[in-house]
């Protein structure tokens, strides 16, 4: 199922990528809006640098795309086949969806990007020597 080393871990907990020990945001939470961007600067166990250049998370807003396109099929899919909602109360549905789960489909593509340039290394930890 989800074990640290594995993306999908990472992805799902928003941990760092490189360790998978401690979460990459300062704020688990993604629903308080003031906090949803605001990020550790480094992860304190292996020391990853989670903005790797500026502006390193434009990028995360093509992988939203995708995600929020996700969502939104999903939405239809349980609208109008499940449900079998009219198109206009579908397309409602849809922008429902797409609103009320905004703050997770953002920290989904943050996390989902970062883990696009990040490998899992176990010995990460043991490499970092707090100074």
């Amino acid at each position: 199922m989800l074990k640290k080393g594995n993306k999908l871990y990472s992805i799902l907990t928003g941990s760092c990528p490189r360790c998978h020990k401690e979460s990459m945001y300062l704020d688990k939470n993604p629903y308080h809006m003031g906090k949803i961007f605001k990020m550790h600067e480094r992860c304190s166990h292996c020391d990853l640098k989670y903005k790797i250049e500026p502006s390193f998370f434009y990028g995360a807003m093509y992988v939203s795309y995708g995600v929020g396109i996700a969502f939104a099929v999903a939405a239809f899919v349980i609208a109008y086949l499940f449900f079998g909602a009219g198109l206009i109360e579908t397309f409602i549905a849809i922008i429902a969806t797409l609103v009320v789960f905004m703050p997770v489909i953002m920290r989904l593509s943050r996390n989902i990007w970062i883990n696009m340039f990040v490998t899992y290394d176990p010995s990460a930890t043991n490499n970092f020597k707090n100074s």
